[in-house]
């Protein structure tokens, strides 16, 4: 092996490997970001070296490209089991497209170890059926967000989970980039219905394609990332067509890209997007999940959805770090971030089914997560007396408080953190920071407290 891991992607590594010994299957949730690339290439290289058959399954062709990219630069030898590839049975690791494979079952010699890329998915008929096809196999499923679109849990297909750190870790540790989050338009979703746990596109794209919120799109990113490279996830090829034409119109190089596109103009337009020369690129489904793309700037959010996985996979694209980058933009025009909260707010990821949310009087899911929006500039963020993007001072509301006399200081989100790892860093043991996570109100006290003496302790090993 030919790279060196981050020390909490050797105790991933190490927590995985420690429940295979008691159970076959296991699931390592890590966010869009934390390195699941990365994850693979050491576990599967690892099982190579001694002398095991292990197949690493993708859904999309994008990630068996970039599956082969990172094996190929590790000294990974690999096969590829996918329509129109040329095969290499002999190869020690097989990178598979679930689709092909499900159908060559009974051609293809078993693997000792699976690793299943975006394993969310798993539960359906064709996923399931490779996985029951090999249970002598260990299997490692991978994934940022381990629910169904429905809430529905994975715990029917993996025993145990391994969690990684969270997305607020990797910012503040500089394995992910700062953030600013804006939201200036909110769309009338109140005639649109839902079918499987989402919104449904057609009449979706009816309401997102309206020219007020399109334009507001190109006029948001005109004011606020002007020239910075940002991908818009839209509803349907349609509307992102018309959303990519309206940038060309107001001057804008955005290009739309869809599963239809031919291979080669699609890494033509990623070439061009990575060197600057195309701004927007407007797509439908194509850079969400697995997709990596560290050059996002921005990412606008054109698809209303009540699926926090998908909200989570289409933030996190712009989450990268990159040369150059100072923070990731998030324009949200979908309403997603007061319906699921910021990208780094602390969740309880389980096994179990996800909880289900009270009805709110309209009918639809009410926001669990506490946001303030800014009137003058749109900014979201936590709850604050002053707006942390352009200062605006919020007017006081409920009980009145005694005025006195000073000056008023904008407050300042990097002091407040800092402030906060004071605080945790004086909880020395495990019960001290239970009581610390008590004390904030975290939902899962005993959870956090954990991850962070797991953090703790590989930080120790690295030293």
């Amino acid at each position: 092996m030919t790279f060196k891991l981050r020390p909490y992607q050797d105790e991933i590594i190490a927590q995985a490997r420690a429940h295979l010994r008691d159970v076959p299957r296991v699931l390592i949730q890590a966010p869009t970001g934390a390195g699941k690339t990365a994850l693979t290439a050491s576990m599967l290289g690892t099982a190579a070296s001694r002398g095991h058959r292990s197949f690493f399954i993708c859904h999309r062709a994008e990630l068996i490209e970039q599956a082969a990219s990172t094996f190929a630069q590790v000294g990974i030898s690999y096969g590829i089991i996918a329509a129109g590839a040329r095969p290499d049975p002999l190869a020690p690791v097989q990178i598979a497209s679930i689709d092909t494979l499900k159908n060559r079952l009974d051609k293809v010699r078993a693997p000792a170890l699976v690793v299943w890329d975006e394993c969310h998915h798993v539960a359906a008929a064709g996923w399931t059926r490779v996985m029951d096809a090999y249970p002598s196999a260990k299997h490692v499923g991978l994934t940022a967000t381990p629910w169904r679109l429905d809430g529905t849990g994975l715990g029917q297909h993996f025993s145990r989970m391994v969690r990684g750190p969270s997305v607020r870790w990797l910012i503040e540790n500089g394995f992910l980039s700062p953030y600013r989050a804006f939201a200036p338009s909110h769309p009338d979703l109140g005639n649109v219905h839902s079918r499987a746990g989402d919104y449904i596109q057609t009449e979706l794209a009816e309401v997102m394609g309206a020219s007020a919120i399109v334009g507001d799109a190109v006029s948001h990113y005109r004011r606020l990332a002007a020239g910075k490279r940002a991908v818009a996830f839209c509803v349907s090829v349609k509307h992102s067509q018309h959303v990519a034409q309206e940038f060309r119109s107001a001057g804008f190089v955005a290009h739309h890209l869809d599963g239809a596109t031919p291979r080669d103009e699609r890494r033509a337009a990623l070439a061009a997007f990575r060197a600057g020369q195309i701004q927007v690129l407007c797509n439908v489904d194509l850079f969400g999940e697995g997709f990596d793309l560290p050059a996002i700037e921005a990412a606008i959010l054109l698809r209303p959805t009540k699926s926090l996985s998908l909200y989570l996979q289409q933030v996190g694209r712009a989450l990268r770090t990159f040369p150059g980058k100072q923070h990731a933009l998030i324009l949200d025009h979908a309403n997603n971030i007061a319906t699921h909260g910021l990208p780094d707010d602390d969740r309880d990821w389980t096994l179990a089914d996800r909880e289900k949310r009270k009805k709110a009087k309209d009918g639809d899911d009410e926001p669990h997560f506490a946001i303030k929006q800014c009137p003058k500039c749109f900014a979201t963020h936590r709850p604050a007396p002053v707006c942390s993007a352009c200062g605006h001072v919020y007017e006081q509301t409920g009980r009145k408080v005694e005025e006195v006399d000073g000056e008023l200081h904008e407050v300042d989100p990097a002091m407040v953190r800092r402030a906060k790892m004071e605080e945790q860093s004086k909880a020395r043991g495990l019960d001290d920071l239970i009581k610390l996570a008590q004390k904030r109100g975290y939902k899962n006290p005993a959870a956090w407290a954990g991850h962070i003496m797991t953090a703790r302790m590989a930080r120790g090993r690295a030293a």
